[in-house]
């Protein structure tokens, strides 16, 4: 057996157990520390997100304020793919999570 094969098998054995190792004594995490005082979330801006399983896929829906803005559709057997309202007129279009290109952000500062 060449040498360079026989140390990576003995490397690849010797590391095997120290994956299997689970640390002992594991502690639950403390509950997080209120916010400071004038910083509490605002639900208005605070999104909410709704889950749900159509067929096989399971369908996360954002909405701010009530408004749909946004679709994550997570299929068994592939890659996550979103549907964005970018207009806010209810028409979506789809990119994937390898989509590339510059999106300019378009946010709402104010409405009549």
């Amino acid at each position: 057996m060449p040498r360079a094969l026989c140390t990576a098998a003995l490397l690849i054995v010797l590391a095997v157990p120290a994956w299997a190792q689970q640390p002992q004594n594991l502690e639950p995490l403390p509950e997080p520390p209120p916010p400071p005082p004038g910083l509490e979330l605002d639900q208005e801006v605070e999104p909410q997100v709704t889950i749900t399983k159509k067929g096989e896929d399971t369908v996360e829906e954002f909405r701010v304020n009530g408004q749909l803005y946004m679709i994550k559709v997570t299929p068994p057997n592939g890659p996550a793919y979103y549907l964005y309202d970018d207009v806010g007129n209810g028409d979506f279009s789809r990119r994937s999570a390898h989509d590339e290109g510059v999106r300019v952000p378009r946010w709402v500062i104010k409405r009549w």
